[in-house]
């Protein structure tokens, strides 16, 4: 089981976000859910290496997290949405200057090979 913030308030501001939103996956989830409303399945085709287990794991530790609210309707078949909460809202920006600069890293730092050997 992942420590919390809580229970180590020595954490510095840095620290704290990598524990809520470290892992491969976590930002690519929450930056799916920036238009709004999705099911799971919805989620996973948005995502699709992502596998079952991994986003249902995902899902559930940004809903602890208190970034996504996950919705439950009783009818049969269930249906599940997955919302972002106002704290996951609060992150599009910083999402969006990561992927800003994840691009220009990509461009400029850690190009292909086939690339950086052309003419």
């Amino acid at each position: 089981m992942r420590t919390t913030t809580k229970e180590n308030p020595e954490y510095c501001a840095v620290e704290s976000a990598m524990e809520v939103l470290g892992g491969r996956w976590k930002l690519a989830i929450l930056k799916t859910l920036v238009p709004g409303t999705l099911r799971f399945g919805g989620i996973r085709r948005a995502l699709p290496a992502i596998t079952q287990r991994m986003l249902t794991r995902q899902l559930r530790e940004l809903e602890a997290d208190g970034l996504v609210t996950r919705t439950v309707y009783r009818e049969v078949p269930p249906r599940v949405e997955y919302t972002l909460t106002d704290a996951g809202q609060r992150l599009d920006a910083i999402m969006d200057q990561l992927d800003t600069w994840g691009r220009w890293y990509q461009e400029t730092v850690h190009r292909p090979e086939s690339a950086a050997d052309a003419p």
